[in-house]
């Protein structure tokens, strides 16, 4: 009886387990579905995916789910997104991408290709101040532009030189980026993939933006109770991501990072069926991608006390499949960090936990400035990485093995942190 016992048990961790992953993968693949158009701002599909967020929390059993409504500014794509080359048509996300803050530009430019092999930027800046560059589109490999950044800042402006735009050649897959898009710059820049054509004459031009002031995002919040309430424990994750270069192209972001926000909704299911020692925070931030504008609004605006926050995870980006975990930690979490290290020898969910420098690369960095004990977890490294910020990242790309690691991981923390 006692052996059928143990096997039954067993039996039943493994269903709880396939459970988790199959909600996992359920949320995952909606987030990254069209409906939501990459959940950024310009078809409100952050909003969107927002709302989803809520019903699902809700769903999994919180006892509290609010959202918190914050604004920002933001600098989109929504309608037409046309790129020739010498009458070549390009594919948006494929072809080329933009900078997040390039503003709309229409015409026919004439190419000048810039000679990295013999750099002269008197002649460079001679040549475009001629008749026949005026308004041309400057093309040079992105990484030349680092050496020479002060020569391709004045590029950039108006006053500076008389180019209508620059177009960068970079690696493949292109990536998309909105951390520096609350603002629309003088010039287009448009980055193009590495076999952009070397000695093409003209590059023909349709690109609308539209710049959202005030934009109403929201994060959401959730509340599983513990036994105790004089202190609590926060996991978040951000659910917004990129969204469109046009009206056909959008970014699904099913690493980035519908993959840690799918994570802490199925934490809070788990939560509310085994009752912690402490509340449980749930906080799905919207504006990440926009320079971390969701946390940072909620890290000056707490709906709980920081100092109540035993300790704060962040999980952001964690479908890959290195078996080195990536880690970031605060000064003040560094006791926790010991202990994620301790849990990690005993059970080997990864083959070791690598700690880097604290970055304001997530959602955690609010929090630890305001000296919250946190930890900032990321599967980074693997086959998931050449995704990351481009068209590729979606549900049919994804990596599950991550999962159930980190969600051993995390829970066997809390309950002996």
């Amino acid at each position: 009886m006692k052996r059928l016992l143990i096997t039954l048990l067993a039996i039943l961790a493994l269903n709880v387990g396939a459970q988790d992953l199959a909600h996992y993968k359920k949320i995952v693949k909606e987030l990254s579905s069209a409906r939501y158009q990459g959940r950024g701002y310009a078809f409100d599909g952050a909003n969107k995916a927002g709302r989803y967020l809520e019903k699902e929390f809700r769903k999994a059993g919180a006892d509290e789910v609010v959202c918190q409504p914050f604004k920002l500014n933001i600098n989109t794509f929504p309608g037409k997104m046309k790129m020739a080359v010498d009458g070549q048509k390009f594919i948006p996300g494929k072809d080329f991408t933009l900078r997040e803050f390039t503003p709309g530009i229409k015409g026919e430019f004439r190419l000048y290709y810039i000679d990295t092999t013999n750099y002269n930027p008197q002649k460079i800046f001679a040549d475009l101040a001629r008749p026949e560059y005026k308004d041309a589109f400057v093309v040079c490999d992105f990484m030349f532009t680092y050496r020479h950044s002060a020569d391709f800042r004045r590029m950039q402006s108006r006053e500076g030189c008389a180019n209508a735009g620059l177009i960068y050649t970079w690696e493949a897959p292109l990536k998309f980026y909105k951390a520096y898009g609350e603002k629309v710059g003088e010039k287009p820049i448009i980055w193009c993939a590495p076999d952009f054509p070397t000695d093409a004459e003209s590059v023909e031009l349709d690109i609308e933006n539209k710049f959202l002031q005030d934009k109403e995002c929201f994060n959401v919040i959730a509340k599983v109770e513990g036994e105790r309430h004089d202190s609590c424990y926060i996991f978040t994750a951000h659910y917004d991501h990129l969204g469109n270069l046009g009206k056909k192209t959008y970014y699904a972001g099913a690493h980035d990072n519908a993959s840690g926000t799918a994570t802490i909704v199925t934490l809070a299911a788990h939560y509310a069926k085994h009752r912690p020692k402490y509340d449980i925070y749930f906080i799905a931030f919207s504006g990440e991608d926009a320079y971390l504008r969701g946390s940072e609004w909620f890290a000056n605006n707490p709906t709980v006390e920081l100092s109540r926050v035993r300790y704060l995870i962040n999980l952001d980006m964690i479908a890959d499949n290195n078996p080195v975990q990536y880690c970031e930690a605060s000064d003040e979490g560094m006791r926790g960090f010991t202990l994620f290290e301790k849990i990690n020898s005993e059970k080997h969910y990864f083959q070791s936990l690598h700690r880097a420098p604290l970055g304001g690369n997530s959602d955690h960095y609010p929090f630890a400035q305001r000296g919250v004990p946190c930890i900032f977890l990321m599967n980074e490294g693997g086959e998931a990485q050449k995704y990351y910020h481009t068209i590729y990242d979606t549900w049919q790309n994804s990596i599950f093995v991550t999962y159930e690691p980190i969600f051993r991981l995390v829970t066997e923390f809390v309950e002996r942190y």
